[in-house]
């Protein structure tokens, strides 16, 4: 091998390094931050003192139009579309050679899942009044599952597709992602189901899981490489 070989594959080996190391620091973070955020849902304080004027605004601008387009975001959105979307894409990429990645996608969707429904069995906060849902829902409320598992699934999308990506290609991965996790999020306080705590908890657990399991990721690599 020549010198310049065994400098890039040096380098390459150092920048994983580096990168399992941020990751990793990263995922404490929000891990630590979801935590957070969780707790003051469940006691009703921080973010939870605006839960019933976020409700209230949302009941004000409700339209048959706005309705109509918030059910079908929030149904693309839900935890079995988002398992469905996992679980095709991940089909696909072991079908293109790629098991690794398939598997780590449908599995990262599977313990996002996991995780959320155990926080709210465990926690068992209740949803708003019945009379200001527009849709039936029967489990608890803390965390919003669909805000969890959008930022689980599709983060985890991204992060498969952004070594495939460049420049401009990846700013409108990353603004499409963060808008359609955002738009599923907000339909569940529009349609009375979540309260706004609820949903900002959904988001930063599934952040938070997204890094756990995207740090596993690049040490698996690191370990193959």
């Amino acid at each position: 091998m020549s010198e310049r070989a065994v400098r890039s594959s040096v380098g390459q080996s150092g920048g994983v390094r580096r990168a399992v190391l941020v990751t990793s620091a990263l995922a404490v973070v929000l891990v630590a931050a979801a935590a957070g955020l969780v707790w003051a849902a469940f006691a009703g304080v921080g973010p939870a003192d605006e839960d019933a004027a976020a409700l209230s605004a949302a009941i004000d601008v409700r339209s048959g139009g706005l309705t109509t387009a918030a059910v079908v975001v929030t149904n693309l959105g839900s935890t079995l579309s988002m398992g469905v979307v996992a679980l095709v894409a991940g089909a696909l990429l072991v079908w293109r050679g790629r098991r690794f990645e398939g598997i780590w996608l449908v599995g990262t969707a599977l313990t996002a899942s996991a995780v959320f429904t155990l926080v709210k069995r465990f926690l068992d906060r209740p949803r708003p009044p019945a009379a200001v849902r527009l849709l039936d829902v029967g489990n608890e409320s803390l965390p919003s599952g669909h805000a969890t598992m959008a930022v689980a699934v599709i983060g985890a999308l991204v992060v498969l597709a952004w070594p495939h990506l460049a420049g401009g290609s990846r700013v409108l991965v990353a603004v499409a992602a963060v808008v359609w996790v955002v738009l599923v999020g907000l339909t569940r306080v529009y349609l009375g189901v979540h309260w706004w705590s609820d949903v900002l908890a959904g988001w930063a657990t599934g952040a938070a899981w997204l890094a756990v399991c995207t740090g596993l990721l690049l040490r698996a690599r690191s370990s193959r490489s």
